[in-house]
């Protein structure tokens, strides 16, 4: 027997402990065996064979869009071209917004983004000037993309094909990294419970989202922003939230279950130096592009100030079930904003009256949840978002798959709906209803991360000296919230520490009685 016989029994096998996991291990040998050193392989680790299963899904992911970059001969004297001839983008259900922005932000001509401009019908029919719609990140990122994959086609000893294929293929490319970077994150943020990771890297959202559109990027840059506030590197994810922040907004949201938190645990200096880091990197970023071209970096908040209530949103199933008539932006706007802050209201005061402290990624997802719920836009992979956050949240797998699957399946009667009657395609409330299905389900996930919150003890996250994975300064650290916090605002057990009006005297006040 070897002298060093060390086994990492703490961590979390779900070949023995999830049934699910446990069948299906069957296929490679079956459960690790009970005498097993636990952590002791030298190359074939969990980080690397989720990573190998990763690669596996976005190659799968890849696949399911390649219809849409196949070539025909589509122009005069056979000149080929992108065959989306007979809807082949809806039919094939390979649709994804990288091959039509290339043309669409005329990325094809080599414009620089946010400066260039182009004009097309408004949504009531005026004309209207338009920029590039994205956020400084996803816009620099599509710019140089576009700059690599000119180059690659002006090359004679690469390969050749479509442009637009050849910048398809590029996208993807760093959104694989990105989306394996995230895999990353989420499995060294998830302590002894790394195996939970797997199902970020093997999700079903993966093989039909990862390559949808850019939100790969963001997802890593918040996966990573809460791996560095895990390791009590405040600054360093600051600014990683910032950069992702200024790739899409999401990442902002987790702010807010940070300070809540940290005013619970009274350690608000690092808070403040995370929010600090985050908005210092987000206007380093866009203050370029705001001085040189205010008018293209204003675009995406005024396109999403004036577009309507998207096909996946709660607002959209309503009209189409109830038959609500078409609400305005303005109107959606407020609705929208006056839910999501009643949301926001509500898991503040989840966090901070809870028995124990949550966990980070408990509010987290809650809250990021609640922002989708309650939008009036949800496009289809904005699921990514909550991919990660939910693996930390609620390690329960069979819950997980069964709402990636359903929110996945949504995508196939999205597709046919976009036929419309004359393709043949699905009735709209087909759509609606698949769509009413996910809300449900990722409204179910809400309610078991919130039972989990008020009965900790039933936390599988929590064992032993295990806290929260990814606290941070919180990991271990008790309830200390300031005196000025109302008593309905904290946790039971610091309720009866509220000074009484009687005793808020001052000191000569009291020498003198």
């Amino acid at each position: 027997m070897a002298d060093d016989c060390r086994s990492v029994d703490w961590r979390d096998t779900p070949g023995r402990t999830d049934p699910m996991v446990s069948r299906l291990s069957t296929v490679i040998g079956g459960p690790v065996g009970r005498h097993a050193l636990i952590g002791r392989t030298r190359f074939f680790t969990p980080l690397r064979a989720m990573l190998l299963l990763a690669v596996v899904f976005l190659a799968l992911g890849w696949f399911g869009k390649a219809a849409c970059i196949q070539q025909a001969p589509m122009g005069p004297d056979g000149i080929p071209g992108l065959d989306w001839s007979d809807n082949r983008q809806y039919v094939a259900m390979c649709y994804s917004d990288i091959v039509p922005l290339y043309g669409a932000e005329r990325l094809s001509e080599g414009a620089f983004p946010y400066k260039t401009s182009w004009e097309e019908p408004g949504p009531d029919g005026q004309t209207q000037v338009r920029y590039m719609e994205y956020p400084v990140v996803a816009g620099l990122y599509q710019y140089v993309s576009m700059r690599i994959a000119k180059a690659w086609d002006a090359t004679s000893w690469l390969p050749g094909g479509l442009q637009v294929a050849i910048y398809f293929d590029v996208v993807t490319w760093g959104l694989a990294l990105a989306w394996l970077a995230t895999v990353w994150a989420t499995a060294m943020s998830a302590g002894r419970r790394v195996w939970d990771a797997a199902l970020v890297a093997g999700s079903p959202l993966v093989i039909v989202h990862a390559f949808t559109n850019f939100d790969a990027l963001t997802t890593a840059f918040a996966a990573g922003g809460m791996l560095a506030w895990s390791r009590r590197r405040p600054v360093l994810a600051g600014v990683l939230l910032g950069l992702g922040a200024a790739t899409k907004l999401y990442p902002l949201l987790l702010l807010g279950p940070l300070l809540v938190l940290c005013l619970r645990a009274g350690k608000l200096r690092p808070f403040v130096h995370t929010a600090a880091a985050t908005a210092a990197t987000w206007l380093a970023v866009n203050l370029p592009i705001m001085l040189l071209y205010p008018r293209g970096w204003a675009e995406f908040f005024r396109l999403n100030s004036e577009r309507g209530a998207d096909p996946d949103s709660v607002y959209n199933v309503l009209r189409s079930f109830v038959g609500w008539p078409d609400w305005t932006a303005s109107t959606l706007n407020t609705v929208s904003l006056v839910l999501f802050a009643a949301a926001c209201a509500a898991i503040g005061w989840v966090g901070l009256t809870a028995p124990r402290r949550p966990r980070l990624a408990q509010l987290c997802f809650l809250l990021v949840a609640a922002f989708l719920l309650t939008n009036k836009v949800w496009s289809p992979q904005y699921s990514l978002w909550l991919v990660p956050l939910a693996v930390l949240a609620l390690p329960h797998r069979r819950m997980l798959l069964a709402w990636m699957t359903v929110d996945a399946l949504v995508w196939v009667p999205r597709m046919y709906y976009y036929l419309g009657p004359a393709g043949k395609g699905v009735p709209e409330q087909w759509f609606t209803t698949t769509v009413l299905l996910r809300d449900v389900a990722v409204v179910a996930l809400c309610a078991a991360v919130l039972w989990q919150i008020r009965h900790p003890v039933a936390d599988p996250v929590r064992f032993g000296f295990v806290d929260d994975p990814v606290g941070g300064v919180l990991d271990q650290a008790p309830d200390a919230p300031p005196r000025w916090l109302p008593s309905r605002l904290r946790p039971p057990h610091h309720r009866s520490t509220v000074p009484k009006s009687s005793d808020r005297r001052t000191a000569p006040e009291r020498s003198s009685s």
